[in-house]
């Protein structure tokens, strides 16, 4: 399809006008094209040849606005840090419609009515981060939100202590109500019928088959819990750690959303902070799942006037153990065994080798990998050898090759169930600072690269074999900020 065909459809401007802003974007000066996602255009069905166009650098920079397309913000509140901000919103992105079911939306495009006391810009560095992890997240089985194409700018932003030259990315997703949304909508008046409509509109968009449902707010609820616990799951499974969980950046639709100071983790730590302003450890790797039980109680909290209180919360009960069940499931692929086989989840020997792994410093997803290609127990020097204290990993080897050979599992076995699991490649914070530092002084190939292995990380990259060792230890559990 080509780009003046492609129309879309706004369905926001149901709800009360003050509950959202319509606006136009504000164009960087001098936009440039810097890579364009072949997957997310197969999504809307826009033909490649269209990307190259200037018209299209101007679709991104919000000065050529489609067919049906009425930009619009949308408004939210947020518990940060625990802490209730009663207006948030998108400060920096602009909502144009959807199509396909894909809701478009450009963030770094200006001011609006939720800023604050932001520029309403988002940097490069920040704009490649979120362009690439997207798509490496979805690779990974991973629910996420996606991205059309990245921009970069003439104009500049000051972000801490230097200027730096302004981005946008186009991002796709089936959703982009929040629960923080649903908190603000409760503190409306007439919050019950806007609630109400809200939670309609959700459930349109994200569970239709809710639609003719008795009991359909509660049973939305209870969706997002079971598709909550499955996202926290595949998060620790991979060593992914969000940054910002806040209420505002929680999905209803259990979808990875807002990439921040994210990261996958480099060498394995159950404590592990990719967020430098994260000082007490909110967010860290292991309290990602109790936080987002937390966030889910807000969110009944919220729902209360429109649904059960009571069953929601009897239902979150359940979150818990959801998520450990899909964690351990998965933990047992990653180290090539059928728990059916054993009758049991093999939790005793998963926690040994989170503890062994952790005392070993040892990169979390090499190692994962390299054990997919282990051929023999009587060397496991490809292992030990990227471990900085090798016993913990000795002793767990032993442990793991007891459950092996009781439950009859051969190496080719393992390595079946294995290679469908752990990736060669994992986007690591160092190698999207490379693709950084090259686009900061022009060069983008290295963003269309790592591009290419975020989608295909199962793949040989031979000529990035170096991203697929482990991360230097001089880069390795780095903290990132929030500025963008």
């Amino acid at each position: 399809m080509k780009l003046k065909e492609l129309e879309l459809n706004v369905d926001y401007f149901e709800f009360n006008e003050k509950l959202y802003q319509k606006l136009d974007a504000t164009p960087l000066s001098k936009p440039k094209l810097i890579s364009f996602n072949k997957q997310a255009c197969d999504l809307i069905n826009l033909d490649y040849e269209e990307c190259e166009s200037e018209e299209f650098i101007d679709f991104i920079n919000g000065s050529n606005v489609l067919k049906g397309s009425v930009p619009y913000s949308m408004v939210y509140a947020g518990h940060q840090f625990g802490y209730f901000v009663p207006q948030l919103g998108d400060g920096r992105a602009i909502n144009l419609g959807a199509v396909n079911g894909w809701h478009l939306q450009t963030k770094g495009s200006g001011i609006t009515n939720y800023s604050r006391r932001g520029d309403g810009r988002a940097v490069l560095r920040s704009s490649i981060r979120e362009y690439i992890m997207g798509e490496a997240m979805h690779a990974l089985g991973v629910p996420t939100t996606r991205a059309l194409a990245i921009i970069d700018s003439d104009t500049f932003a000051h972000r801490e202590w230097e200027q730096e030259s302004c981005s946008i990315v186009m991002r796709m997703s089936p959703s982009w109500i929040r629960i923080g949304t649903f908190e603000f909508f409760a503190n409306t008046d007439n919050s019950k019928e806007n609630l109400s409509q809200l939670a309609d509109y959700v459930i349109k968009n994200t569970y239709p088959h809710l639609e003719n449902e008795n009991n359909k707010y509660e049973k939305m609820f209870y969706a997002l819990v079971d598709n909550s616990a499955e996202l926290l799951a595949k998060w620790q499974t991979y060593g992914f750690m969000h940054g910002v969980m806040n209420t505002d950046n929680f999905s209803m639709a259990g979808l990875t959303i807002d990439y921040g100071p994210f990261a996958f983790m480099d060498y394995f730590d159950k404590n592990c902070i990719c967020n430098h302003t994260d000082s007490e450890g909110r967010y860290s790797y292991n309290n990602q799942p109790y936080v987002a039980r937390w966030n889910l109680m807000v969110l009944a909290q919220a729902l209360s006037e429109i649904a059960n209180l009571e069953k929601m919360q009897d239902y979150l009960h359940a979150f818990l153990p959801q998520h450990e069940n899909v964690y351990l499931q998965m933990m047992n692929k990653r180290i090539g065994l059928n728990p059916k086989n054993s009758g049991n989840n093999n939790l005793d020997l998963i926690v040994e080798l989170l503890g062994a792994l952790q005392s070993a410093q040892m990169d979390y997803n090499v190692f994962f990998h390299r054990l997919t290609n282990l051929e023999s127990f009587d060397d496991i020097s490809s292992i030990t050898d990227i471990a900085v204290f090798r016993q913990s990993i000795e002793d767990w080897f032993e442990s793991y090759k007891k459950v092996c050979e009781k439950d009859g599992s051969t190496f080719e076995d393992r390595r079946v169930i294995m290679k469908k699991i752990n990736p060669k490649y994992i986007i690591k914070n160092y190698m999207l600072q490379d693709a950084i530092e090259l686009a900061h002084e022009g060069d983008y190939t290295l963003v269309n690269d790592l591009l290419n292995i975020a989608q295909n990380p199962f793949d040989e990259h031979e000529a990035f074999e170096k991203y697929a060792q482990p991360t230097p230890m001089e880069y390795a559990n780095t903290q990132l900020s929030c500025s963008s």
